[in-house]
């Protein structure tokens, strides 16, 4: 386990607006203006977006599809630079943390046409919940896009109060066979060891959002049978690498930002342990007080505050084939991870000056990245030199 630096401004790794300061000064690259170069990137900006949350590549077209937390869904051609808005997004919750989500199109897209967003739904006596939607996108004609028949095909259990903690982050296996949707705790941490719902969790699902075969507790009731694994915390980056295996980040407490190995049916800890501990300074056992639990590859303290994040596969940065980038947002920075075996180790830091809440792979290996906020930039990345 790589442990970072203890104490933590508490609100970094609740999306605040906050920074916090790092003691990674020999990771730490320093920060460029974007426009010129940060670090080993040569920076294009190419619009700005009003509290983007993510985005994704339409695989042929190569146009960048872009969800924008308040409901709206953006489409932007990097051929041409033409971007516009696109009808047939969900009606969402919006507040705080909660709003239009995740965006993926499907493993047989070709086919079906089929695009998945997630977003936060409300449900009756003031209570909300993360859902995931499946529809079809028409866009032969870039001015006149549009999601149809968009559904919803799977519903966190149960609603809760609040409006933190979603996570709602949508991945496909390397063998496009199943879904995986991060299921955040809501901000109520007890149920994420409550296996009877799926908050605090990862749940593994047919593309049509049932139960997959062969979940770790497959032979229980609904929604018992979509549990893959439990006690996470705030998910907002889950990516596979090289070798299928399935990864993702989620924020700590105050401190213990973890970056974790997704085995089938493990418990990683939380509330039960932490490298963090409560906003008001309440102690949490650290995670090695528990070795009959899941232990994370990497945990920070002070935080890096994750947002999305990639395994790089392309040939642009052809040295980072295999690693992940997770874009930070009280670290402002794009930090790179390395992978060995089931290990796994902070690289590098690239300073960005702003929040970033997503990072995404072009089709031809360049890197975009996208801040937090309103007026939030789109950036591409490409090597410096």
């Amino acid at each position: 386990m790589a442990a970072l630096s203890p104490a933590a401004f508490f609100l970094a790794s609740c999306g605040a607006t906050a920074s916090v300061d790092s003691d990674t000064s020999s990771l730490a690259i320093s920060a460029a203006k974007p426009g010129d170069t940060v670090g080993p990137f040569a920076v294009t900006e190419h619009g700005t977006y009003d509290k983007p949350w993510a985005a994704a590549f339409e695989p042929e077209t190569g146009r960048l599809f872009i969800t924008e937390k308040e409901g709206q869904l953006k489409v932007f051609d990097p051929e041409t630079g033409a971007g516009t808005d696109v009808s047939g997004a969900p009606e969402v919750d919006y507040g705080r943390q909660g709003g239009f989500g995740d965006i993926a199109f499907a493993p047989d897209y070709a086919e079906s046409r089929a695009i998945y967003f997630s977003w936060a739904e409300a449900g009756d006596g003031d209570t909300r919940g993360a859902v995931v939607g499946r529809g079809t996108l028409s866009c032969d004609d870039l001015t006149a896009c549009a999601v149809e028949g968009l559904e919803v095909i799977w519903r966190q259990t149960p609603k809760t109060t609040g409006r933190g903690h979603y996570s709602h982050r949508i991945v496909f296996s390397p063998d496009g066979q199943h879904m995986f949707v991060a299921s955040g705790d809501r901000q109520k941490m007890e149920p994420a060891q409550d296996n009877t719902n799926t908050i605090g969790t990862i749940v593994r699902l047919n593309l049509d959002g049932t139960p997959a075969a062969g979940n770790p507790m497959a032979d229980k009731p609904a929604p018992t049978n979509e549990i893959w694994s439990y006690g996470h915390r705030n998910i907002l980056g889950m990516g596979f690498d090289a070798q299928g295996r399935l990864w993702e980040v989620e924020h700590g407490p105050g401190g213990g930002d973890e970056f974790n190995l997704v085995q089938a049916g493990a418990n990683y800890g939380w509330p039960v342990v932490s490298d963090g501990d409560h906003y008001d300074g309440e102690e949490i056992p650290d995670n090695d007080t528990r070795p009959d639990l899941a232990q994370s590859a990497i945990t920070w303290t002070p935080v890096i505050a994750p947002g999305g994040m990639i395994f790089y596969n392309g040939e642009m940065f052809a040295d980072w084939k295999g690693t992940a980038l997770i874009a930070g947002l009280s670290s402002n920075a794009l930090v790179h991870v390395k992978i060995d075996g089931e290990s796994a180790s902070e690289a590098a830091r690239y300073d960005f000056g702003n929040r970033l809440r997503g990072v995404v792979q072009g089709p031809d290996g360049a890197i975009w990245a996208f801040e937090d906020g309103e007026g939030a930039r789109l950036m591409r990345l490409t090597p410096a030199s």
